[in-house]
C-alpha cells in the first residue's frame, strides 16, 4: 500500500489517480474494461490536469504573472479545473461559459471563487461564442492570460507527461484498446500519442455522440455532424484543433443517447459507480468495443482502458432525470444491457477504420 505525503495546496493532489476494473461489463463481455478514475482529482475532473499544465507553462514562458487574471471559455469541466489551480497559485479567474450546462458545473465555478459569464449558446462561427467571447475579453485587458484549451497543446502534454504513463504502468503494458471522447482532444491526443509510441499496436477509439463531425472527418476530412443531438456536454468537435492534431487514432465510433443511458444506469446499478454522461459515452464505446472485437464475436479476451471524466453528480440534471430524458424521447429502462449488447454483435460498419495519423 502507498501512502502518499502531504500536499501543499489542491493543484499539488492533480493525477495519479486509480484504474479500476468494471466486474460487470468485462464478466458480460469476457473482455477487461477499465476506467482511469479521473474524478479523483481536486476539481473532480480530467481536466484538472490540463488546467494544471496549462498554467504551469504559461508560468514557464512568463506569460502568465503574479496578479494576473486567468481567462477562458468552457462548457464547464475546464472552468472548474482552473478555478481549483488559479485558487491555489494565487490567480483570479474568469469563465465564460454557454449557457444551457448542467447548473451543478456553473454552481462549482462559482463556489470555487472564480467569476462566472454565462453566454448564449451559439455555433462557432458566430463571433459571440464562448470560445471567441473569453479571446477578445482577455485581449482588451493586458493583466488578463487566456488558457485557450482548445489550441494551448499545453493540454494535450498533461496527458503525453502524466495520464498516459499512468495507464501504462497501471495495466503493465498489456493493453489492447485505448478509448475516448474528444472535446479539445486533449485527453485523447496526449494519451494516445504516448501509449502508440510506447506500443504501435496499440488500438485508439475515437468516440463521439450524435450531432458531432469527429467521425466524418476521420473518414472523410469534412467536420459534418452526424445525424441527430446529443445531452452530453463538451464533446464533439466541428473543426480541427491543435490539441486534436495530437492524436494517433485508428477507429472512429458513433453512439446515441439512448445507449449511454442504458450503460450508466447498469454501471450504477451493478459497480456502484456513477459517471457524468461523457464518461458514460466512453463506457459504452469500450463496451461496444469488447463485444465488436472480444470474445462474444469470435475474437480473443480484450483489455481496454477508458477515462471516468467526471463523476455523476454533474449530470443528474440530465443523464439521471427522468423528466429531462422524456423531453429528448429517451426511456432509461428502454433497453435491457443484455439487448445492448446483442445489437451491438450484429452492427459489423459502426465501429469505422480510419487512419489519422499527423
Amino acid at each position: 500500500m502507498t501512502i502518499l505525503t502531504a500536499a501543499e495546496s489542491l493543484a499539488d493532489l492533480v493525477g495519479n489517480t486509480a484504474l479500476l476494473k468494471l466486474q460487470s461489463l468485462s464478466q458480460l463481455t469476457q473482455c477487461e474494461i477499465f476506467v482511469k478514475c479521473e474524478f479523483q482529482n481536486p476539481g473532480g475532473s480530467v481536466k484538472d490536469r490540463a488546467a494544471l499544465q496549462m498554467v504551469l507553462e504559461a508560468e514557464q514562458s512568463g506569460k502568465l504573472k503574479p496578479g494576473m487574471t486567468i481567462v477562458e471559455g468552457t462548457a464547464g469541466n475546464t472552468g472548474i479545473g482552473l478555478a481549483v489551480v488559479a485558487k491555489s497559485r494565487g490567480y483570479n479567474l474568469k469563465v465564460v461559459m454557454p449557457k444551457g450546462q448542467a447548473k451543478e458545473k456553473e454552481q462549482l465555478i462559482e463556489l470555487h471563487g472564480a467569476e462566472l459569464v454565462l453566454v448564449d449558446a451559439v455555433p462557432f462561427a458566430n463571433e459571440n461564442h464562448f470560445y471567441h467571447t473569453a479571446r477578445r475579453i482577455a485581449e482588451q485587458n493586458p493583466d488578463y492570460w487566456w488558457a485557450d484549451q482548445f489550441e494551448n497543446t499545453a493540454n494535450s502534454n498533461a496527458h503525453f507527461l502524466t495520464t498516459g504513463p499512468e495507464i501504462f504502468q497501471q495495466t503493465d503494458g498489456q493493453l489492447d484498446c485505448f478509448v475516448s471522447v474528444a472535446g479539445t482532444g486533449g485527453t485523447l491526443g496526449g494519451i494516445s500519442k504516448y501509449l502508440k509510441q510506447k506500443d504501435p499496436d496499440t488500438k485508439i477509439v475515437s468516440v463521439d455522440p450524435d450531432g458531432s463531425g469527429i467521425l466524418n472527418f476521420l473518414m472523410n476530412g469534412k467536420h459534418q455532424a452526424t445525424a441527430g443531438s446529443s445531452f452530453t456536454e463538451g464533446i464533439g468537435i466541428m473543426r480541427l484543433v491543435n490539441n486534436f492534431k495530437q492524436g494517433k487514432i485508428d477507429y472512429g465510433l458513433n453512439l446515441p443517447d439512448s445507449d449511454i443511458v442504458t450503460v450508466a444506469n447498469y454501471v450504477r446499478k451493478q459497480d456502484a459507480l456513477v459517471l457524468g454522461s461523457s464518461s458514460a459515452l466512453n463506457v459504452t464505446a469500450a463496451l461496444y468495443c469488447a463485444v465488436q472485437t472480444g470474445p462474444l464475436n469470435g475474437g480473443k479476451p480484450q483489455k481496454i482502458v477508458t477515462i471516468a471524466c467526471d463523476a455523476g453528480e454533474r449530470s443528474v440534471s440530465k443523464l439521471y432525470n427522468e423528466a429531462f430524458l422524456a423531453s429528448k424521447n429517451i426511456q432509461s429502462d428502454a433497453q435491457s444491457i443484455e439487448h445492448l449488447i446483442e445489437r451491438y454483435k450484429t452492427e459489423i460498419n459502426r465501429l469505422q477504420h480510419v487512419e489519422f495519423n499527423l
